[in-house]
C-alpha cells in the first residue's frame, strides 16, 4: 500500500499497561494503527526496525522517577534513527523546565497527564501530517528530476518484424509480470520498457529508471535503496532510493547484465522479499515494485560463464521481448527518419519539408550498426547541417564504405578519440561479444558501454 494513502500508524509508549490500552482504544477508533512499547529498549527496537509515522512516549519509565531523565535521553537516540520522526512527549509531572529540554533534544511537542483527547489528537494530526508533507515533497522533488531528465519518446513500429513486440506489449502490458527486454545497443529497449509501464495499471505513477550499468559498488546501494544522514561522507541529508520512489509503480533496470554478483544477491533479495534498508539504517523498508530490465547481452550464457545468477535471472525474465535491431526491421527506417526531423527542426527553430531523394536512398541503404539511436544522432546532424527545406544526404554525415581506390588512414595519422573508436570497432568485430572485448581492450563492460554511446556505436 502506498505510505500517502495509509492510516496513520503510531507508537505508543509508556510504562503503565493501562495508560497505553487506553491511549491505544481511543486512537484505534479515530483510525490509527497503532503499537505499544513498554520501555526505553522496545522503543528503540520498534523505531529501528518499523517505520511510523510518529512516536507518542512518557518520559518516566523506572518506578517513583519523576525526573524525565530517561525520556530526555532516549529522545536524542530516536532522533539518531530518524530526525524527521514526529515525537511527542507526556509527563505527570510537567513543569516549564523538563518541557523545554525536551523540545530543545528533539521533541515536536508536550502534552500533560491526564490528557485532554482532543487536543492530544489535534498534536498528532499535526505531526503527522507535517511529516507526510515532507516525504511528499521529497518525492515530488524527486520525480520532477526524473521527468526532466526523460525525454519524449513514441514507439514506432510499422514492420512485419516489430509485430510480435507489440503483441507482446499489449498482452503482458497490463500484468504484473516482470519483463525482460533483450536487444542490441541503441534498438529502443527503454521506450518498450516506457510502452509496457504505459499499458499498465501503475502508469499513474512515473516509471523510475536506473542505468545499473554505470553504477559503482559504492553508490550501487545508495541509488537503489537510499541512505540516511552520516551513511558515508557526503550524506548531508536522508536521500530517498530509487526503489521507495517506485512504489506503485514500474523500476525499469537498464543494462541489468553488467552490475557484480554482489549487486545481484542485494538485488535478488528485493525481488524476493521486496524488503530493504536504506545505506547506514537498520530499519526495513518495503516498496511494491514492477521489475522492467534490459540487456544487450545473453543472459544464459552470462550464467553458464558464472557471471550472473540463475535464481535472479529466473526472478527478471518471466517474459522476454526481444527487440529486432534496426537492418531486421528496414520498414521502420522512414517512419524513425520523419520523427526524429519533426522532433529536432522543432528543437532547433528549423523548418524542412523532408529529405531529399539521394538522402532517403542513403538511409535505405546503411547497415544502421548503431540502430535506432544512430539514426537519431543521424537526422540531427541533417537538421543542424540543412540549410535548404529539404535534408541532404551529404548533411546525415552517414559513414559509407570506401571506395576501392581509397587507402585507410594511419591509427597514428588520426586524432585520438578516432582511434579509440577504431579499436573498439575491430574488437567487437573480432569477438563478437561485449564481455570478451572489453577484457580485450582491458576495459571494464560498464566503461566499454560508457565508450559505446560516447561513439554513437
Amino acid at each position: 500500500m502506498n505510505s500517502v494513502t495509509h492510516k496513520p500508524r503510531v507508537l505508543i509508549a509508556d510504562d503503565q499497561r493501562e495508560v497505553r490500552e487506553a491511549l491505544r482504544l481511543m486512537l484505534k477508533a479515530e483510525g490509527f494503527d497503532t503499537e505499544t512499547a513498554g520501555s526505553p529498549a522496545e522503543i528503540l527496537q520498534a523505531v529501528t526496525t518499523r517505520d511510523f509515522d510518529a512516536v507518542l512516549m512518557d518520559l518516566n519509565y523506572t518506578r517513583d522517577t519523576t525526573s524525565g531523565r530517561e525520556g530526555l535521553e532516549l529522545i536524542a537516540r530516536l532522533r539518531a534513527v530518524d530526525d524527521a520522526l514526529p515525537i511527542v512527549v507526556m509527563t505527570a509531572w510537567a513543569s516549564v523546565d523538563v518541557a523545554v529540554e525536551a523540545m530543545r533534544r528533539g521533541a515536536y511537542d508536550f502534552v500533560e497527564k491526564p490528557w485532554d483527547n482532543a487536543r492530544l489528537l489535534t498534536i498528532l494530526r499535526n505531526q503527522i501530517n507535517l511529516r507526510r508533507a515532507l516525504r511528499r515533497g521529497q518525492r515530488l522533488e524527486a520525480e520532477n528530476e526524473i521527468l526532466r531528465s526523460d525525454g519524449e519518446s513514441i514507439l514506432i513500429a510499422r514492420s512485419p518484424e516489430m509485430q510480435p513486440v507489440l503483441d507482446l506489449i499489449q498482452r503482458v502490458g497490463p500484468s504484473e509480470a516482470n519483463v525482460l527486454i533483450t536487444g542490441e545497443n541503441g534498438t529502443g529497449k527503454g521506450v518498450v520498457a516506457k510502452a509496457l509501464h504505459t499499458a499498465s495499471a501503475r502508469a499513474q505513477i512515473p516509471m523510475v529508471t536506473v542505468n545499473t550499468g554505470g553504477l559503482s559498488e559504492a553508490l550501487f546501494e545508495s541509488e537503489l535503496f537510499g541512505h540516511v544522514r552520516g551513511a558515508f561522507t557526503d550524506a548531508k541529508t536522508d536521500r530517498v532510493g530509487r526503489f521507495e520512489l517506485a512504489d506503485g509503480g514500474t523500476l525499469f533496470l537498464d543494462e541489468i547484465a553488467n552490475i557484480s554478483l554482489n549487486q545481484q544477491a542485494k538485488l535478488l533479495r528485493v525481488l524476493e522479499t521486496g524488503e530493504f534498508e536504506r545505506l547506514g539504517s537498520s530499519k526495513t523498508r518495503t516498496a511494491d515494485v514492477r521489475i522492467v530490465s534490459a540487456t544487450n547481452a545473453d543472459l544464459r550464457e552470462e550464467v553458464a560463464a558464472g557471471r550472473f545468477r540463475q535464481d535472479l535471472l529466473f526472478r527478471l525474465n518471466t517474459v522476454e521481448i526481444r527487440i529486432p535491431p534496426l537492418r531486421e526491421r528496414r520498414d521502420d527506417i522512414l517512419p524513425l527518419a520523419l520523427q526524429f526531423l519533426e522532433q529536432h527542426a522543432q528543437r532547433y527553430r528549423k523548418q524542412f519539408r523532408g529529405f531529399e531523394e539521394a538522402a532517403t536512398l542513403a538511409l535505405l541503404a546503411h547497415p544502421w550498426p548503431g540502430n535506432v539511436r544512430e539514426l537519431d544522432h543521424a537526422v540531427e546532424r541533417g537538421v543542424l547541417m540543412g540549410r535548404g527545406d529539404g535534408v541532404r544526404a551529404p548533411d546525415l554525415g552517414l559513414q559509407t564504405a570506401a571506395p576501392p581506390a581509397a587507402v585507410a588512414p594511419r591509427l597514428e595519422d588520426m586524432p585520438l578519440e578516432d582511434v579509440e573508436r577504431v579499436l573498439i570497432q575491430k574488437a567487437l568485430a573480432r569477438y563478437g561479444n561485449v564481455s570478451q572485448a572489453a577484457q580485450a581492450l582491458g576495459l571494464s563492460r560498464s566503461a566499454l558501454y560508457r565508450r559505446l554511446e560516447k561513439h554513437g556505436l
